[in-house]
This record gives structure tokens, C-alpha cells and sequence, in this order.
């Protein structure tokens, strides 16, 4: 599969995705965008501005699908289960020990929504920053 547009400047500077999701967003996996190939990813998280009110489940992950070199999908690689039932800036809880942090062709970086049954509030921002290498 191709990469898609990945955003990457010219400068040395940390570089981020970002999308704004919402209740209405539950069971959806949504796209933040893509990272260029030879992009790290350095931090990554949500900050939850509307506490989302679904049933007993309230949570999103942060990872990747479709990389360019071959890595295998994992949707919730920086994060797994992170809490949308608490407001504030919630950081990625697995980057630190990611198995896969730098994509040498790039990938798709995804965050899976879960709010169960009967939401009626809840927004927040997911993020992820990485830097490009611009040695060329």
C-alpha cells in the first residue's frame, strides 16, 4: 500500500497529528493522519475537555495501521484503555515500552473509540508528536 500525504517541514522541529473526536465517534477507529517514512513518534495522548457519559465503557487506544515497511497493524501500541471518563490530558500509558516507536516507511497513526450504549456527552483531542529525519 502507498503513503498517503504525510505531513513533514523542512526544519527541524517536533512535528504533530491531531483530531478531534467525540461520543458520536464510538466504535469508530479514526484516522489522525499519517507520519513520513523515517518519523519517530515521541509522545502521544488526549485531552479529554468533555467527559464522555457512555454506559460502563469510555476509552480509546493510539497506534498505527498500514506501514509502509511492513509493520504489522497495532492499533493500540502507544495506548491501550485510556480513560475518557476524566477530564483533562491524559498521556499514551504504553509508549515508553512500544515495540514499534520509528517507521522507516511511514504509517497511518489510528485511535479506536469505545463508548458504550447510551452516550450523550463527550469530546476530546487526540494527539501524537514524532520528529522527521531531515539529514538528506
Amino acid at each position: 500500500m502507498s503513503i498517503q500525504t504525510a505531513k513533514q517541514y523542512h526544519h527541524d522541529m517536533v512535528h504533530f497529528l491531531r483530531k478531534e473526536i467525540s461520543y458520536t465517534d464510538d466504535g469508530s477507529t479514526v484516522s489522525l493522519g499519517w507520519i513520513p517514512p523515517g518519523a519517530s513518534v515521541i509522545d502521544a495522548g488526549v485531552n479529554v475537555f468533555t467527559v464522555f457519559d457512555g454506559g460502563t465503557t469510555n476509552d480509546i487506544d493510539i497506534g498505527y495501521r498500514n506501514g509502509g515497511n511492513g509493520e504489522t497493524d497495532d492499533t493500540d501500541e502507544f495506548a491501550s484503555s485510556i480513560s475518557l471518563a476524566t477530564a483533562g490530558i491524559i498521556a499514551a500509558d504504553e509508549l515508553a515500552t512500544a515495540a514499534v516507536n520509528h517507521f522507516p516507511g511511514g504509517a497511518e497513526i489510528v485511535a479506536p473509540v469505545v463508548s458504550t450504549a447510551g452516550a450523550t456527552a463527550g469530546a476530546a483531542i487526540v494527539w501524537l508528536t514524532y520528529i522527521v529525519d531531515n539529514e538528506d
